[in-house]
């Protein structure tokens, strides 16, 4: 543990080396996880359509996440300090879960095929998080966007388009 705080962002220091490795494997975990998903839900929808896919998805996510808590939850959510109450609108994150699973069954099937899909889905998610980022919006950490911030987010931009209109 590097006892910061968690909901803040690292500091400069705090690199791969410095602890961050598993928060790395995790989120890339994270990405290869999705993709199965995304490619998975779009088989169902080439069999039923894009909205009972959705919904077994999240159907089958349910049940999942529920086992999961009862395997692995606290009994008390440990407090987070100055956090207040969480806004209710907060437990609609399930609403864009739903429509990213419609959506990217739709895109998967289409010419853009995993590849792209997935490729401009991580662009949409690079442009929107670092403005996230930058407004403090959802509660992020507001932090301001720098050139390098940028230069990924063109770089993510043009490997999407590479990847789309190359055909991979």
């Amino acid at each position: 543990m590097t006892g910061r705080d968690p909901h803040q962002p690292p500091a400069a220091s705090e690199t791969v080396t410095g602890g961050r490795a598993l928060d790395w494997l995790l989120a890339i975990a994270g990405g290869v996880l999705l993709t199965l998903m995304t490619q998975a839900n779009a088989v169902l929808a080439r069999h039923t359509d894009a909205f009972y896919a959705s919904w077994a998805a999240h159907g089958v996510g349910a049940v999942v996440a529920f086992a999961l808590v009862l395997l692995f939850a606290r009994r008390r959510p440990a407090p987070i300090p100055d956090a207040g109450r969480t806004p209710l609108w907060f437990y609609l994150g399930g609403i864009p879960g739903a429509l990213v699973v419609v959506l990217s069954a739709v895109a998967v099937n289409s010419e853009l095929a995993l590849a792209g899909t997935i490729a401009l889905m991580l662009t949409g998610q690079v442009v929107f998080g670092t403005a996230a980022d930058h407004l403090g919006l959802l509660r992020t950490p507001k932090r301001r966007v720098t050139g390098t911030d940028l230069a990924v987010a063109g770089c993510v931009l043009a490997g999407s388009v590479l990847i789309v209109l190359g055909g991979a």
